[in-house]
């Protein structure tokens, strides 16, 4: 039976690199997936790209993208979603909705937080609405888990308002354990900013 997974962590965490490993396994097996990824990011020109090097074409989903209307015509035998903090509360029930009608698993990756600790309404709505969630793990300086991650400015101060995106800039969030996150927000610095 189909799943709706949600793989959620901070920034740099392998999200990206699971989900290409997803996808490289299912089309090792001669199986066909529908990869997708955020036209909000437009970095990525249709591309779903990892740190370490490896990447796949994508499809770009925009707010406006209809899943259901997509993924069963396309008879797919995966569905796979990078930047999926980015979906929409109702792009998230019709990506249900392709798991229990047309019964295509569907994996979606993303951040739970923002830089001020607040979920994305995607990863929210995924939260309630999953069958499965993973939590992909990193750490923070000190060694523990990290959960949370800070904006910090060119000058080193950590940044405590501002727009939820910001596109590029992958370089100025550092994930954290919520104790040097919260400590982080209070000073304005962070200690595992170098």
């Amino acid at each position: 039976m189909a799943k709706l997974y949600f793989y959620y962590s901070t920034m740099n965490a392998g999200k990206s690199t699971a989900l290409l490993q997803a996808a490289y396994n299912y089309a090792e097996r001669g199986m066909r997936t529908l990869l997708f990824t955020a036209l909000l990011d437009d970095r990525a020109d249709g591309r779903i790209a990892s740190r370490i090097g490896i990447g796949s074409d994508a499809r770009k989903f925009t707010t406006e993208t209809d899943f259901w209307a997509i993924c069963p015509p396309a008879a797919p035998h995966c569905v796979l979603i990078d930047e999926a903090q980015f979906l929409t509360k109702v792009q998230v029930r019709q990506l249900a909705r392709v798991v229990d009608e047309a019964n295509i698993p569907v994996m979606c990756y993303g951040l739970r937080t923002d830089f001020l600790g607040e979920l994305f309404p995607g990863s929210a709505a995924l939260l309630a609405w999953a069958d499965s969630l993973v939590e992909l793990k990193t750490i923070c300086f000190c060694g523990r888990k990290a959960t949370m991650v800070v904006r910090v400015s060119p000058s080193g101060s950590v940044e405590r308002e501002g727009q939820q995106v910001e596109i590029g800039g992958n370089d100025r969030y550092v994930s954290l354990c919520r104790k040097h996150f919260s400590e982080s927000i209070r000073s304005g610095r962070c200690a595992g900013w170098e």
